[in-house]
């Protein structure tokens, strides 16, 4: 399959049947990708802030707690076994100069938020690209659970 399925800001979609997931402008974003191997089904969320703290909350996938939260639910409803599901993370950079110490630096925190919602979930973290000054954009094949970080001026990575 060459389609991709294109995963918005504050946005998630999941992936089976090898299709390839991708999303764009990974700045201070977090792209978030869980894989269940046995199923082949891929997920990817792309967050934009730490924690939900919108009344109401209309956007599960804008924020790191809800977004992952909500994301693992829908891959347990499609059969996914918690225990077997990985994550791999790009992004958190900081892209613009802020004062205010940690609290400008939006991709920290939400990094800093990431790594415990996951821990907080018993999630493992396989593998991770996150800081720096420079956006990404994420690919993420649903059919082996491996992907690509592509950065303007930057070679690719492989995970």
């Amino acid at each position: 399959m060459n389609d991709k399925l294109i995963v918005g800001i504050a946005d998630m979609k999941m992936a089976g049947d090898g299709e390839k997931l991708i999303t764009y402008a990974l700045g201070s974003c977090i792209g978030i990708c869980l894989y269940e191997p046995r199923l082949k089904l891929a997920a990817l969320v792309h967050i934009m802030l730490p924690l939900n703290m919108e009344t109401g909350r209309k956007n599960a996938f804008k924020y790191a707690d809800t977004g992952i939260r909500t994301t693992l639910r829908e891959m347990e409803l499609k059969g996914a076994q918690r225990a077997a599901i990985t994550a791999k993370i790009a992004g958190g950079a900081r892209m613009f100069e802020v004062s205010g110490g940690s609290l400008g630096n939006i991709g920290k925190r939400n990094s800093e938020s990431v790594h415990q919602i996951l821990r907080m979930e018993k999630i493992r973290l396989v593998w991770e690209d996150v800081g720096g000054t420079i956006a990404r954009t994420m690919e993420f094949d649903s059919a082996t659970g491996n992907g690509t970080i592509r950065s303007y001026g930057h070679p690719e990575i492989k995970f």
